[in-house]
């Protein structure tokens, strides 16, 4: 008999507690208490939809506390979207009280769109300084100078949707600096004025086409860096030394070249040349055969020849330099 009792109340405290896993009806009576009238029928068909229902009645009662017109329907839709319910709701609630125009819809498609709405409309009220790293340019004197900014941005909440982020915020400012010191004629005209920078980089609508309004440009520091100009000049003059060097070299080659084709042809004539005094005796010998040359001439031409002999050993004893190198 026992038994069979603490089976009886075992089974109903199961069906209680899966009775109350399924129906909740104490979050159903925490939304009464707060004046967010949701029917228990509507928290069970939640559970079917797979929507925890107390990720949307909780923000519902936050909603209705703070007196903003959002409906359950309109919170399950957008957690059923993926959204962050919460977030939402809080956000509504900021934009609120910073007496900022905000209906839902903008805010649920914020939020869907992988922005945080909530820091959005916090970044509305008080504006974020983003700091840039150093930003590196050359004025048209060749010295380098490295230039830090603070920008002072405020969200725009009509542009968040598609608008470009912090990063395109930077990169426009850098490039401001850059073109700014770019066309300074001196790096001493930018550390005079470096509010400068501020004005021509202010002045250039940097902002447009991004989720952010740009309040101000601040230069937080100016620094000297390198000699650029210089640096280029002397890599300039190295190299145009290096390309001289490769031209005398390739003269160098090209008259070695010729020189050793002159030589060749010398020794080419040298060769005809001999060939063509071998080929005398016998010119001679045919000639004296023929009678187209007499004794006479033929003694003529040796004793010319004894004479050159002679004249030519006469020159070397007076030049013996050259005959050594003979």
């Amino acid at each position: 008999m026992e038994l069979a009792t603490l089976l009886l109340i075992a089974a109903i405290l199961i069906a209680v507690v899966v009775f109350l896993s399924f129906f909740p009806i104490m979050l159903w009576i925490s939304a009464l208490a707060s004046g967010v009238r949701v029917g228990i029928i509507t928290l069970v068909a939640m559970r079917l939809r797979r929507v925890i229902p107390s990720r949307i009645v909780n923000p519902m009662i936050k909603a209705r506390k703070a007196g903003l017109g959002v409906s359950v329907n309109q919170l399950e839709s957008h957690y059923l979207a993926g959204g962050n319910v919460d977030r939402v709701v809080n956000a509504l609630i900021a934009a609120e009280r910073a007496n900022i125009e905000l209906a839902f819809e903008r805010a649920a498609a914020i939020d869907l769109a992988g922005r945080d709405v909530l820091q959005a409309v916090q970044m509305s009220v008080n504006p974020k300084v983003i700091e840039t790293p150093w930003v590196s340019a050359v004025a048209k004197d060749g010295i380098e100078v490295k230039v830090k900014a603070r920008v002072t941005v405020r969200a725009n909440i009509d542009r968040l949707v598609g608008g470009a982020g912090e990063e395109t915020i930077m990169a426009r400012v850098g490039e401001g600096i850059v073109t700014t010191v770019g066309s300074a004629t001196t790096h001493k005209d930018v550390l005079e004025n470096p509010d400068l920078i501020s004005r021509t980089v202010l002045g250039k609508g940097l902002d447009a086409g991004t989720a952010f309004e740009i309040l101000s440009i601040d230069i937080a520091d100016v620094d000297v860096g390198k000699n650029i100009g210089a640096h280029l000049q002397t890599e300039q003059a190295e190299a145009d030394k290096r390309i001289a060097q490769a031209k005398a070299e390739e003269r160098r080659a090209m008259a070695v070249a010729q020189e050793q084709e002159m030589k060749a042809r010398v020794e080419e004539m040298r060769a005809k040349v001999v060939e063509a005094e071998s080929q005398v005796p016998l010119a001679m010998s045919e000639a004296l055969r023929n009678g187209k040359l007499g004794v006479m001439d033929y003694m003529n031409l040796r004793n010319i020849d004894a004479d050159t002999n002679m004249r030519e050993s006469f020159g070397h004893m007076s030049n013996p330099g050259e005959s050594d190198k003979k």
